[in-house]
């Protein structure tokens, strides 16, 4: 057993023992004290002993049930997948035959894909006689799909001994404010809030798990702002993992006096880029926000913002069990938990894992992200743009909730653009585009715009699950209308 997967089964087991009656998991009705965890996660193992090896696909929703069954599949060693519930059913289909499971532990709703699939109903239980094994990387724990710019989801291997450092670097992260009440907002399925749920654990804490229903979520990005306060301001949680799109719901509603943050002690911020002005306004109304920095293939955080060494617009220093350097272009080098590889190809082989990310560090150490490096484009003018950047000037207003940038070999930059609120007038998006504008430097800015016909979303194959724009589908459904801005320009001179 890894040393760090033995240490995080060491701690539980002596809180089980110590501190028995101490709560542990809050969901939307049930509450477990930690000797109940304890008790319940046996329960689960004992039940995962007696079946066949392979992968165990976990299909449930937030709660104490998905997280106690999460538990019990890492502490009997067997390598683990969580479905997405955003994930489209073919999305899921392709999880299910990639990884070849015998045993999926399931929602009802799940009942006719299941069948579909060829597995079996018991219960909560669907098995399935599986012809072949797929080969995983060795020491696989944990598997997380990660979309990409396609469609068909890649299967990233992760270590015990990976993930639970990094979730064990997040309690330590948090510790000088001492959150001891962790409210899952996320589903369980984005490994940050997984590792987040982890480190809620190993420090003791209260895990709240309310379903995503309770917390008015739907799918990767709708959110029912009302149900989703009501739920904050019952449940008053010390610490949060928040995507830029809640931390904005957060500002506009503490702005409006319809969420009181002073329950807050550490709100970790990451998913997307970040505007500095968001995390300004957040601080300015006492929502304590860090930004940081990760991906999959480096079991999710890479680098920080931690109270006592905070730097609005940067992702913060590296964990300290990581290296982190910058390639000659720039590009964000990686050394530490790195993956063990994807599922289906050859093991990760290089020492230094390349992020894909452009970014510059200052003369403290911290990290400053500047966007995709496949992302850039050069506008005709000769000037590179990073349209992440632009993006989260256009999205941090308030106004717009998406929006895609364009302007490879253009002579002015295009957006797409999806609001917040479906029925805002023209008007109203072209003065946030305005006020974006004026952030930037002029061959950043939005010359022209187009106002979507209906969001991105992973159903419809222009987001990615973790809720970034799949770029290259949506240039091939867009780019005519995009680029006739321009066309039309030079016809009129």
């Amino acid at each position: 057993m890894s040393p760090e997967l033995s240490l995080f089964e060491n701690q539980l087991q002596r809180y089980a023992q110590e501190r028995p009656f101490a709560p542990a998991l809050w969901g939307d009705e049930l509450r477990l004290d930690y000797e109940s965890l304890w008790a319940e996660v046996s329960y689960r193992r004992k039940i995962l002993s007696e079946q066949p090896e392979g992968v165990v696909v976990l299909a449930v929703d937030n709660g104490p049930e998905a997280m106690l069954w999460d538990l019990a599949v890492l502490f009997e060693k067997r390598p683990c997948l969580t479905l997405p519930p955003f994930f489209s059913p073919a999305q899921r289909l392709h999880c299910l035959e990639q990884c070849q499971a015998p045993l999926v532990v399931a929602e009802p709703g799940m009942a006719s894909e299941l069948e579909s699939a060829g597995y079996r109903d018991h219960g909560k239980l669907w098995y399935k006689a599986v012809t072949s094994t797929v080969a995983l990387p060795e020491g696989t724990a944990k598997i997380t799909f990660t979309s990409g710019t396609t469609g068909a989801p890649k299967g990233v291997c992760l270590s015990a001994e990976s993930f639970l450092r990094v979730a064990r670097e997040l309690a330590a992260a948090s510790e000088a404010v001492k959150p001891e009440h962790h409210l899952a907002l996320l589903p369980l399925a984005i490994l940050l809030e997984n590792l987040g749920c982890y480190a809620a654990l190993f420090a003791g804490a209260v895990l709240s798990l309310p379903s995503q229903a309770s917390l008015g979520i739907r799918g990767a990005s709708g959110v029912d702002a009302p149900t989703f306060l009501a739920c904050l301001a019952s449940r008053r949680p010390h610490s949060l993992i928040l995507v830029p799109q809640l931390l904005q719901l957060l500002v506009g509603a503490a702005r409006a006096h319809a969420f009181d943050p002073s329950c807050l002690r550490f709100a970790a911020v990451g998913g997307a880029r970040v505007s500095p002005s968001l995390l300004h306004s957040a601080h300015q109304l006492g929502i304590p926000a860090y930004e940081g920095y990760g991906l999959s293939e480096c079991a999710s955080v890479v680098c920080l913002n931690v109270p006592g060494a905070i730097k609005p617009g940067s992702v913060g220093r590296p964990l300290p069990h990581l290296k982190v350097k910058l390639a000659d272009d720039g590009e964000v080098l990686i050394q530490g938990s790195t993956m063990l590889g994807y599922m289906g190809s050859p093991a990760q082989a290089t020492e230094w894992l390349a992020s894909g990310d452009i970014g510059e560090f200052d003369a403290d150490g911290f990290l400053y992200i500047k966007g995709r490096k496949k992302h850039q484009f050069v506008t005709s003018y000769g000037r590179n743009v990073n349209p992440e950047w632009v993006e989260a000037e256009l999205t941090q207003g308030g106004v717009i909730a998406q929006a895609f940038v364009h302007g490879e070999a253009l002579p002015y930059n295009a957006a797409l653009l999806w609001p917040h609120d479906p029925t805002c007038s023209d008007q109203v998006l072209a003065d946030a585009v305005a006020q974006a504008n004026a952030a930037l430097p002029d061959y950043a800015r939005v010359h022209h715009w187009l106002r979507l016909p209906q969001p991105f979303t992973p159903a419809n194959g222009l987001l990615t699950a973790n809720g970034r724009p799949r770029r290259d589908a949506i240039l091939e459904q867009y780019q005519a209308a995009l680029e006739s801005f321009n066309r039309s320009e030079e016809l009129s001179s």
